[in-house]
C-alpha cells in the first residue's frame, strides 16, 4: 500500500537526513515549537499554472488559501494579480473571479443539444452560462456505438477539451434525462434473420431503428414509412412504432415525400379548414373598385398554377417620363379572417413549399388554384396597389383599394420575354404595344432606381430539375435569368415598399421583411479571405450593399467569381419577419414588407389585414389580438420559411442523387464550393449537384484546414486545397434515400489550387508531419480506408 503524502519517515531512515533539513532553514527565522516553516511567496507562473488546473474561475480568497498567503502577502498578491490581469497572464471575470487566459469552460459541464449541422454533428451549449459573451460552440464527438443520436433538446454530462484552433469537443460521459420522442422517415426494412429495421432518410442520422414485430403498421420491405421512437428511461433499444406509410420508397414520386416528412411540413388540412374553403364564394362588386377594364396581366413560369399578382403601367400624364403602375393582389383577407380554422392552418404552413413534382400549398387548392387565383376571363377580388413614379424610378406617391379585376391574360415570362425581343406570339401580339411595352418602360425607370441605390447583386444560380412522365429526372439546368423576371420583382418591390410606407407612416404594428447589416465578425472573415484575392474591403467605413456590389463587379469574368460570390452570401444576415422594422440591407431600402404573395406567404397576409383596418377597407382587417402577436408571428414564420427553403433544397439534393446514381464512376467537371475539416466540397459544373470528397481519399499527406483562406493544405508536399479551385471529380456513391453525394478527386497530385491567386505558403514552411501521424491521417481522423 502507498504511504500517504504527509507520513512521518520511518524509524529506520537515518537520522542525518533530519539534520540536512534543519540546515536549509535561514539562522534568522528560528522556529517556535510548534511552528511550521513558511511557505515562499508563489511566481507568476505558479499563479498560472493554478489558474490552468481549476474547473472553473476561482477569487483571490482560494488562490490565498491554496499558497497559504496570509498577513501583509495578501496585499503584495493583490497587486501581482493585477499586474498579471494587466499583462495578459490571467482574465478577471464577474464577482472578482479570475481565470486562465482563453480557459472559457471547465473540464466537465452539463451541456444542452442545440442544433445538428449539416454535417450531422451535434453542436451543444452549456446549461449554466454566466459570463457577458456569447457560449463557445462545442462539437459533440459521435456517440458510441449501439447508443441513439443526441437531439436536439437532449442534456448530457460531457467531458471538453479545446482543440488547436480554439474550438472545443464535448465527449458524453452520461444522458442526464429522459430522451425525447423522436420522429424518423425513412425505409422499412428486414434482414435475413426476419428483424425489421429503419434506415434514416436523413443523412446525418447515424443510427437505424429497430421495430418489434407488432409495432410494424403493415409495413413491407421497402416501404417508404414515418415512426415515432418513443422516449424511455431504460437501457437498450428504445421502443419504434411505424405511424404512416408513403407507399415504394423505389418510386421517384417518393423523393419529395421523404423531404416533405423529414422536415415535418404539415401535408393535410382540418376537416374544418376544408369545409371553410369549399364554402367560400366569389366576391361581389360591392363598394369594391371595378377595374374589370383595366388590361392587368399575370406573369409567372411556365409551371405556376397560382397566379397572385397581376399588373399594368401607362405613362404619367402630370410628370413627363413619369408612370402611373397598378399591381393587383389576390384578396386572401376576404376568405381567409383572422382566428378561423383556414388562418389557423395557414399559420400553422406559415408558406407554400415548390418541389420539382408538386407543391405543398398555405391554403387549400379551392382556394389557391381557385378564387384567390387571378385566372384569366375570370372575376377576382384584389387589393390593388397604385403607385406613381417619375422618371428616375423614385415612388412619389401611391394609394391601396379593394377591388374587382378580371386577368386580361396569363403569360409566362418566356412568352414576355420573346414578345419584347421582336417575337411575339398569338396571346402576346395583341398586347405588345398596349400593354407589354409600358411594363418595360416603367421597369427601366425602376431599375435606374435600384442602380442608384446600390442594391446587393449576388450572382447565384438557381438550378432547375426537369421530370420526365415517369417521375425520373429528365434533366438538370440553371433557370434563366430574363429581363421578365427582374420586370415582376421591380414592381413586386415598388408594391411592398408601398405597403410598408403606409402602414409606417400612420404608426400601426406591423411585420416587416427585416435584412439587418452583416455581423461584424462575418464581414472581418470575409476579408481575411478576399484580401490574398487582391481586394480590399475597409472595416471602417459604413457598411453598404453598394460596398459588396463593388466587389462582385469587379470579380465578374475572374477564375475566383463564383466563390466571392458565395462567400459574399455568407456573410450576410438572415432575411427574418419582425415587429421591428430595421430597413432591408440588401435592397438598399429603410422600409420594406412583403405584401405581394399572401396566397403563398402568411406575412403578406397580415400585411394585407393590416392595410385593410389602417384605411378603413372592410371589417376583416387585423384585430387587437393579432396585432399583439405580431412578434411570435414573426418568429415563427421564420422558422417555417427556412424549413420550407431547407426541404425544398433537400428533395432537390435527393432528385441529383438520383440522378448520379445512373452515373457511378463518371468523372465530371466541378469547381470546390466548401472546404471543412473532414473534407472538401465540390460543386459539378452541369447539374450544379454537391458531393463530399473525403479528406481520407486525397493523396497521401497530413493536412491542415486553414479555416481563414478556405483551404486544406498539405504538411509535407504543400498540396492546397482552396475554395473555388476548379477540379475533375469521379462519381463513387450517390444515394437517393439521403441526398448524399460521394465524389473522389482525379488528377489531384499536385493539388487544386485557383488560378491566379498567391499561394498559402511557401513549400516547405509548413513543417513536417506531428509526431506519430502518418500520411493519409487528417486532423483528428483515422486512416485512409
Amino acid at each position: 500500500m502507498n504511504e500517504p503524502p504527509n507520513r512521518k519517515p520511518p524509524v529506520r531512515r537515518p537520522i542525518k537526513r533530519k539534520k540536512v533539513v534543519k540546515t536549509v532553514v535561514p539562522a534568522k527565522t528560528p522556529l517556535g515549537k510548534g511552528k511550521k516553516a513558511a511557505k515562499p511567496f508563489p511566481t507568476r507562473e505558479q499563479i498560472a499554472e493554478f489558474l490552468k488546473s481549476r474547473d472553473d474561475t476561482v477569487g483571490k480568497r482560494e488562490i490565498a488559501r491554496a499558497f497559504h498567503i496570509t498577513g501583509d502577502d495578501r496585499v503584495r498578491l493583490k497587486q501581482l494579480l493585477q499586474e498579471m490581469a494587466e499583462d495578459g497572464q490571467l482574465e478577471k471575470r464577474r464577482g472578482r473571479r479570475m481565470r486562465a487566459p482563453g480557459a472559457v469552460l471547465p473540464n466537465v459541464a452539463v451541456l444542452r443539444i442545440v442544433a445538428i449541422d449539416a454535417d450531422g454533428e451535434a453542436l451543444a451549449q452549456p446549461v449554466r452560462w454566466e459570463e457577458e459573451e456569447p457560449p463557445p460552440r462545442i462539437v459533440m464527438a459521435a456517440e458510441g456505438r449501439g447508443q441513439g443520436a443526441l437531439a436536439v433538446g437532449d442534456r448530457v454530462l460531457a467531458r471538453l477539451q479545446q482543440d488547436e484552433d480554439g474550438g472545443w469537443t464535448g465527449r458524453t460521459m452520461r444522458r442526464l434525462e429522459t430522451q425525447a420522442d423522436v420522429r424518423v422517415v425513412g425505409v422499412f426494412r428486414r434482414g435475413r434473420d426476419g428483424q425489421a429495421r429503419i434506415v434514416p432518410a436523413d443523412k446525418r442520422a447515424r443510427d437505424t431503428w429497430p421495430v418489434r414485430e407488432g409495432d410494424t403498421g403493415g409495413a413491407r420491405d421497402g416501404d417508404l414509412v414515418e415512426a415515432l421512437v418513443e422516449a424511455s428511461d431504460r437501457l437498450g433499444p428504445r421502443r419504434t412504432v411505424v405511424t404512416a406509410r408513403y407507399g415504394d420508397a423505389e418510386d421517384p414520386r417518393s423523393i419529395s415525400l421523404i423531404a416533405i416528412h423529414t422536415a415535418g411540413i404539415p401535408t393535410e388540412f382540418r376537416p374544418k379548414a376544408l369545409a371553410q374553403a369549399e364554402a367560400a364564394e366569389p366576391a361581389a362588386l360591392g363598394s369594391r373598385v371595378d377595374l374589370r377594364q383595366v388590361p392587368l396581366v399575370t406573369i409567372d413560369g411556365a409551371d405556376a398554377r397560382d397566379f397572385d399578382d397581376a399588373v399594368w403601367a401607362e405613362p404619367d400624364p402630370d410628370h413627363p417620363g413619369g408612370w402611373h403602375l397598378i399591381v393587383a393582389i389576390a384578396d386572401v383577407a376576404h376568405y381567409v379572417p383572422p382566428g378561423s380554422p383556414l388562418d389557423r392552418d395557414a399559420f400553422e404552413r406559415g408558406n407554400s413549399c415548390y418541389f420539382p413534382d408538386r407543391v405543398v400549398p398555405m391554403l387549400p387548392e379551392t382556394l389557391s388554384n381557385g378564387l384567390c387565383s387571378l385566372r384569366p376571363d375570370e372575376d377576382r377580388a384584389c387589393l390593388a396597389a397604385d403607385l406613381w413614379i417619375d422618371a428616375q424610378g423614385r415612388l412619389k406617391r401611391h394609394r391601396f383599394r379593394r377591388g374587382l379585376m378580371r386577368s386580361s391574360a396569363r403569360l409566362t415570362y418566356e412568352q414576355v420575354q420573346a414578345a419584347r425581343n421582336g417575337q411575339p406570339d398569338e396571346t402576346t401580339g395583341p398586347l405588345l404595344e398596349p400593354v407589354i411595352a409600358p411594363l418595360y418602360g416603367a421597369y427601366e425607370a425602376l431599375l435606374a432606381a435600384r442602380e442608384k441605390r446600390g442594391t446587393l447583386e449576388l450572382d447565384l444560380p438557381e438550378r432547375k430539375v426537369q421530370l420526365g412522365e415517369d417521375g425520373r429526372v429528365a434533366s438538370i439546368g440553371v433557370r434563366p435569368r430574363l429581363d421578365s423576371h427582374k420586370l415582376i420583382e421591380e414592381f413586386m418591390i415598388a408594391a411592398n415598399v408601398a405597403a410598408a410606407e403606409t402602414l409606417s407612416d400612420r404608426s400601426l404594428p406591423a411585420l416587416y421583411r427585416v435584412h439587418d447589416q452583416p455581423d461584424r465578425a462575418r464581414v472581418e472573415s470575409l476579408k481575411e479571405f478576399l484580401a490574398p484575392l487582391g481586394y480590399t474591403l475597409s472595416l471602417g467605413q459604413v457598411m453598404r450593399p453598394r460596398v459588396f456590389g463593388q466587389i462582385l463587379e469587379r470579380a465578374q469574368g475572374r477564375p475566383e467569381e463564383p466563390m466571392v460570390n458565395e462567400m459574399v452570401l455568407r456573410a450576410q444576415a438572415q432575411a427574418v419577419y419582425s415587429p421591428d422594422n430595421l430597413g432591408h440591407f440588401g435592397l438598399a431600402l429603410p422600409r420594406y414588407a412583403h405584401f405581394t404573395s399572401p396566397i403563398r406567404r402568411y406575412a403578406d397576409l397580415t400585411v394585407h389585414r393590416g392595410l385593410i383596418r389602417l384605411l378603413g377597407l372592410g371589417k376583416d382587417g387585423a384585430t387587437e389580438e393579432e396585432l399583439s402577436r405580431l412578434e411570435e408571428i414573426g418568429t415563427h414564420i421564420s422558422v417555417t420559411e427556412r424549413r420550407a427553403a431547407q426541404a425544398e433544397r433537400d428533395a432537390v439534393d435527393r432528385y441529383l442523387a438520383s440522378w448520379l446514381s445512373d452515373r457511378i464512376g463518371a468523372i465530371l467537371p466541378g469547381r470546390i464550393g466548401g472546404v471543412a475539416k473532414f473534407g472538401l466540397f465540390v460543386k459539378l459544373d452541369e447539374s450544379g449537384a454537391d458531393g463530399l470528397v473525403p479528406i481520407s481519399t486525397l493523396p497521401d499527406d497530413y493536412y491542415d484546414h486553414d479555416e481563414a483562406a478556405h483551404a486544406l493544405v498539405g504538411r509535407r508536399w504543400n498540396r492546397v486545397f482552396r475554395l473555388g479551385a476548379r477540379v475533375r471529380v469521379r462519381v463513387t456513391e450517390a444515394d437517393p434515400l439521403t441526398g448524399s453525394t460521394v465524389f473522389a478527386l482525379v488528377d489531384a497530385g499536385h493539388g487544386a489550387d485557383v488560378e491566379g491567386l498567391p499561394p498559402l505558403a511557401e513549400p516547405g514552411r509548413r513543417g513536417r508531419p506531428r509526431p506519430g501521424s502518418r500520411p493519409g491521417f487528417g486532423p483528428r481522423r483515422g486512416p485512409r480506408r
